[in-house]
Formats: C-alpha cells, sequence, structure tokens
C-alpha cells in the first residue's frame, strides 16, 4: 500500500500529535494481585489501529529507531498497523529482531523508543513497544511464525545457555544453514526469559512459542547440562562442534555481605522468582516447594528485578510489602513503569534505607532486619551520589521474609575451565563487541556474560552480531 506523501504528511502532523494515546489496560488491582496471570487487557485490532494513527512519521533518522538497539523500522511498522495491515508489520519487525513478542513486552521503552517519541514533548508517547508486541503476537495467532531455514551447510555450532543471547544467535545461525544445539543449566530453555520475568509481566507461553519456532526449525536442546562442570568447552570441540557461542549471561546474585544473610527466610532474588513464579516440572527438585513468604515481606534493591519481587510477594499473599533503597527514588536504576505498577498494587518504598544486620526469632528463622539511615554524598564514578550512613540512625524493620535484590556476578565456572578464553572483572568474557570474538578461536560470546547485567534487546542483537561473525568463520573454515 502507497505511503502517505510528504505534503500530505505535514498538514497531518499535527492532527496526528494532537490525538490522546489509548495506552494498555491493565485488569483491576484486586483482581489481578490474586492470580499470576498476564495483567494487560489486549488491544482490539481498531485500537492498534487507532494507536498506530497517532505517528507523526519523523523524517529520517527517525529517534524511535535510533534509540531502539534492534533499529526496528517503527515508523514503517506504525503506517502498516495503522492501515490493518498487521502481518506485513510483524514481519517487518522480524527482519531487524529475532523476539519482537519478547522484545515489546519487557523492553523499557520509556527509556529506548517510547521515550525518545517526539510526541514525549507535548503529547503521550506512542506506545510503540506494546504495538510491536501485539502485531507479532497477532500474527502467530493468525497464522503462525515459522522461521526460514537456509540449505545444510554441515557444520554444527554449540550455543551455551538459551537466554536472549543463545537464542538470537541461533535465530540467524539456523537462517545460515547450521546445525545448532543448545547446552542448557536448568531443565527448560529461555533462561532468565523463563526463570527471571514473571508471568504477570510476560506470560511463559509467549517465551516457548518463541523457542519452539526454533524447534521445528531444527534447533535441539540439552538440558540440566553445565557447561564449566558437566562438560568443558574443549569436550564440545571434541563431540565435533565447529563453533560455540557463550551466552549463559550473569545471573550469580550479588551478596550483601552482612550479619545474618544466610538465615532462612532471607532468599536471594533469582530464587525466590523461580520458585515463586515457574512450574514446579520446569524446576530442579530442591526448589520445588513454594516460599511460605508470612505477612511481611521486605525486598532490597532498586532495580528491575526488585519490582518483580514486590509484585511476586504481594500475589504470595503477603499483607506487607515494602522495599529498602539506600538511594532516593531519583537514583533507582529500575524502570519506572515496573514501579509504578507495584505501587498500585499495594507494595511500599523506604529510600535513604540500608541493612545492616538480618536478625533471627527463637526458631532461628528472620524476624527482624536492622537498618541504618543514609544521606547522599559526593557523585561516585557513575554520576549517582554516594550513600553515606548516618551515624546513630539505626532502627528495626519486622519481616518474616527478606529478598535480596542486589544485581548480578557472572559465573566464573567457564573462564576457569577453558583455557585460552580470556575474562575479567570477576568472569566477564572478554570479547569484540561487534563480532562476540574472544581469545579463544572459534568461541563466541555475547549478552549479559560479556556486559554484565543489561536489557533483553541489547543480549539478542549481542547474539545476531556474533551469529553473522561465526558464519563467516565457518565458511571460511
Amino acid at each position: 500500500m502507497e505511503k502517505i506523501s510528504s505534503d500530505e504528511l505535514a498538514i497531518d502532523r499535527k492532527g496526528r500529535a494532537r490525538l490522546p494515546s489509548l495506552d494498555v489496560a491493565h485488569r483491576a488491582v484486586a483482581q489481578r494481585v490474586c492470580d499470576f496471570n498476564d495483567i494487560c487487557i489486549p488491544l482490539t485490532p481498531e485500537e492498534a489501529q487507532f494507536e498506530a494513527s497517532r505517528c507523526v512519521h519523523c523524517p529520517d533518522p527517525a529517534p524511535c529507531v535510533e534509540a531502539c538497539p534492534a533499529h526496528n523500522d517503527i515508523p514503517t511498522a506504525m503506517w502498516l498497523i495503522e492501515q490493518g495491515e498487521f502481518l506485513e508489520a510483524a514481519q517487518l519487525y522480524r527482519q531487524t529482531s529475532s523476539m519482537p513478542e519478547i522484545c515489546g513486552r519487557v523492553c523499557p521503552q520509556e527509556q529506548l523508543c517510547q521515550g525518545s517519541c517526539s510526541h514525549i514533548k507535548t503529547h503521550a508517547s506512542v506506545i510503540t513497544g506494546d504495538l510491536e508486541a501485539w502485531v507479532t503476537c497477532y500474527e502467530r495467532r493468525t497464522v503462525g511464525v515459522k522461521l526460514p531455514v537456509g540449505e545444510s551447510s554441515g557444520k554444527k555450532v554449540a550455543i551455551v545457555g538459551s537466554g536472549p543471547a543463545g537464542l538470537g544467535c541461533a535465530e540467524q545461525l539456523l537462517q545460515q544453514g547450521h546445525a545448532v544445539t543448545f547446552f542448557e543449566s536448568r531443565p527448560a530453555p529461555g533462561g532468565m526469559l523463563t526463570y527471571g520475568i514473571p508471568p504477570f509481566k510476560m506470560p511463559k507461553e509467549i517465551v516457548f512459542c518463541r523457542i519452539g519456532d526454533l524447534e521445528d526449525a531444527g534447533a535441539q536442546f540439552v538440558f540440566s547440562t553445565t557447561i564449566g562442570k558437566d562438560k568443558t568447552i574443549d569436550d564440545l570441540f571434541a563431540e565435533g562442534f565447529d563453533a560455540v557461542f557463550i551466552g549463559v549471561g550473569s545471573e550469580i546474585d550479588a551478596p550483601m555481605e552482612v550479619p545474618g544473610e544466610d538465615l532462612p527466610g532471607v532468599y536471594k532474588a533469582t530464587q525466590f522468582l523461580a520458585r515463586c513464579n515457574v512450574a514446579a516440572e520446569l524446576l530442579p527438585e530442591d526448589m520445588r516447594q513454594r516460599p511460605d513468604v508470612g505477612k511481611r515481606v521486605v525486598v532490597i534493591g532498586g532495580g528491575d528485578t526488585a519490582s518483580d519481587c514486590l509484585r511476586t510477594a504481594l500475589r504470595m499473599g503477603a499483607e506487607d510489602v515494602s522495599c529498602l533503597y539506600r538511594r532516593t527514588i531519583k537514583e533507582m536504576p529500575g524502570g519506572v513503569k515496573d514501579r509504578e505498577l507495584a505501587l498500585e498494587e499495594g507494595a511500599h518504598y523506604q529510600f535513604l534505607t540500608q541493612p545492616v544486620r538480618f536478625i533471627a526469632n527463637a526458631s532461628g528463622h528472620l524476624a527482624q532486619i536492622e537498618c541504618i539511615r543514609m544521606a547522599l554524598g559526593e557523585p561516585d564514578a557513575k554520576g549517582r551520589r554516594r550513600p553515606v550512613p548516618v551515624e546513630g540512625s539505626n532502627f528495626i524493620v519486622e519481616a518474616d521474609t527478606a529478598v535480596l535484590a542486589l544485581g548480578y556476578w557472572p559465573d566464573p565456572v567457564i573462564g576457569e575451565t577453558t583455557p585460552g578464553l580470556e575474562t575479567h572483572k570477576y568472569g566477564l568474557i572478554l570479547a569484540d563487541h561487534q563480532t562476540g570474538a574472544t581469545s579463544r578461536l572459534g568461541v563466541y560470546a555475547g549478552g549479559d556474560d560479556v556486559t554484565g547485567p543489561d536489557l533483553v534487546v541489547t543480549a539478542m542483537m549481542f547474539g545476531r552480531r556474533a551469529a553473522a561473525a561465526i558464519d563467516d568463520y565457518l565458511k571460511a573454515k
């Protein structure tokens, strides 16, 4: 369908900009906190068309495209959706993204495409991420999704980890005709997409459907196998793989290193989210029992994981759920949208508060958290003001459960067991950010195990770039 002319669009831009945003409707709070189901009420086709019609089609380079790590052609997608060409829009997204139905859900759009929308100065921005997710899920519901597969190259690639980086890499390699086998340490695929993101934020079937596309295209999966422990990178080459991509993420919970951290009732965020949000059959046997969170839950940290833990605790039946953060709301690294949803659902925040000790009751279970008030001092290396303890300001917070959402470290095991593979910063793999090439020939890496904790879309794009380099390597081999 022919696009509107530039002259017509110039006349139309003011009218488009004045259209009110529909935004995405959510289920009522009283209803949604009682289950773990998706909180979003899907747009209708007519609503999707209306929202897309608000796009004013900025001249190239459009700010939303520049802000998207995948550089999705968002203005053209908006035009196609506006015209009802939903399948064409979905196919456009799939040209530049390996998982648009996922990124449209979990990307912090307010910091990326949506936050760069020209509307934002005077009107609500176009809900670009929600439309990306909607139109690609529409495609799956109506005609299905089939990944094109290239003619067999006879080459085999081992992908270590089945999170966003590994999935992005595999999706590209399969289209080049290379055989792909995933080695996943957990009993199910998806990495943090499956085990770290609660279903009320993104239903698991969205992840499993995309993984199913890769399986239909020939990808193989080996579960409950930790590379570096059960077998090594060298073992993979000995088994006949021509190249290896490492995409294991950075999923070791950072410790707090205060007294009482190992008390019963004190959880690391990864374990807490997995045990509360993942079906028992997808968990290791020692994690299948749901936590008894009690009435009072305290989450420590300020990122998106902290918001996920707060909202999960509310759904687990806790009556008083609060977040302790040592800086102010201005310094919180997590997305505004998730924080607002946590507040709406009943969570509370205590800022400038630092736990210094976990205290047990007579039976040895967590009962209290000793905290100290903080003040903000001079900026640190990242520009955030340093929290400084206020002497003599200690106080007690009652708690039945505490969840530590303090960030993540890499697992050093692969670096320690792979001769010639250079690492740094507690185990992060040294790799070229454009190709994923490491110091070891034939070994590539990407995502959080290279960058440290980052976005799903960033890891996915790292995997796609590495796939291009692996393809060149295999063709030249």
